[in-house]
This record gives structure tokens, sequence and C-alpha cells, in this order.
């Protein structure tokens, strides 16, 4: 069970200050959303926000590109630091070649499904990922309520992981409070990212230990 801060919810004036913070806070991993304007609408974090965490934080860098064509933007993202990208199914029509160019890069890969899209689209590549995100809303802005239907896809996930001897984790993004979290750990997810419920909180580390609290007692 691994808690994932996604700073698109922090302070862009205190990014260092912020990045921190949840790290001493028992944080897992630091979420980075990078959006290009098409493949979402929102436009966020580039690979220049990237190099600028990757010297205060130990943590690895799980980086989500919401982008068309994501082939033209992993050397980038690789280069300033990331440990992990995820990319989405729907952004490209290769998404085998996608993936190796991420694991060539010696890094990570994951791949992503929308909440309309079901697992058979990426049947053929689990058992080429390190990771696959389930998003829990429609990607492009922080702040949605969860999906509960995506809850089933977590659990077909878990089955395939089990009968297919598959070693990727399993990740959800959106919506994620210490309620959502439970119905997505009884299914089987592993990393849980959360960005307003986290840096909303007057007190980051209390909201991240009462997610992981409510991971424990699933």
């Amino acid at each position: 069970m691994k808690i994932a801060p996604s700073i698109l919810s922090a302070d862009f004036a205190n990014l260092e200050r912020d990045v921190r913070l949840v790290e001493e806070a028992g944080a897992d991993y630091i979420h980075i959303d990078a959006m290009d304007g098409n493949f979402v609408e929102n436009l966020t974090l580039g690979p220049n926000v990237v190099k600028a965490i990757r010297p205060y934080t130990k943590l690895p860098l799980d980086c989500h590109l919401m982008v068309q064509s994501p082939e033209k933007f992993i050397p980038a993202f690789a280069k300033a630091g990331a440990d992990i990208i995820t990319i989405h199914v729907e952004a490209t029509n290769h998404i085998h070649g996608a993936i190796q160019m991420i694991k060539n890069e010696n890094i990570a890969a994951g791949v992503v499904i929308n909440p309309g899209t079901s697992v058979d689209a990426i049947k053929p590549v689990l058992q080429d990922v390190d990771m696959v995100l389930v998003m829990t809303v429609n990607p492009g802005f922080g702040g949605q309520s969860f999906i509960a239907s995506t809850v089933e896809k977590i659990r077909e996930l878990a089955e395939l992981r089990t009968q297919k001897g598959y070693h990727y984790e399993i990740e959800v993004d959106g919506g994620i409070t210490h309620d959502t979290i439970v119905a997505c750990r009884q299914a089987g997810a592993d990393v849980f990212v959360a960005g307003s419920y986290i840096y909303d909180d007057e007190n980051p580390e209390a909201a991240i230990n009462r997610l992981k609290d409510a991971c424990r007692n699933a």
C-alpha cells in the first residue's frame, strides 16, 4: 500500500516545501500530472518541473502523462528524472511501442485507462508493464468526485495479475479520500493518488495517515 500525493494540488509558489512536506509526512511516491491541453483540456506540468524538484526528494517521481502522442514526451521526462512514466492507451495508436520506449529509458512503465475504457483495451500489454493506473475520475482537473463503477476494473486487473502471474502495481487516481480508498484497496489496488485531500488539509501528515489507516483496516 503506497500513497502518492499529487503536486497538482500543491502550492506552486512553494513547490520545494510542499514536496518535502509530504515526503516527511510518509508519502511513498510523488505524483506529477502532465497535461497538454489537447488530450485533456487542462494545461499543466512539464519535464522542467520534474527536473526542478528532482534534487529535493528521494521519493520516486511518478509521472502521469495525459498527453496526445506520449512518444514525443517520454525522452524529456526520462531525462528530467522520472522514475515511473504512465501513458494513456487512448492517447496513442502504438501502445506497445510507447511502453517499450519507456522501458528502454531504464525506468518503470505504466499504462492508464480512463473511466470509459475497458480492461480489454490494455490486455495485450499487461505482461510488459510495471504499473496500471485506473482513472477513477475523468482526467483533466483535480477535485472531482470518485466514479464508483471503476472499482470493478480494479478487481478485474487484480484477478488477471494473480491468474497470469503479472507483476504490475495497480494505481488509482481521482476522488481518493479515506472513504473511497477502502473499496479500491479491497478490490486490489496498491497505489493511491490523492491531491486535494492531502494538500487542502491543514495537516497533510494527518491526511496521509488517515488514508494509510483506512487501507490497513479495509
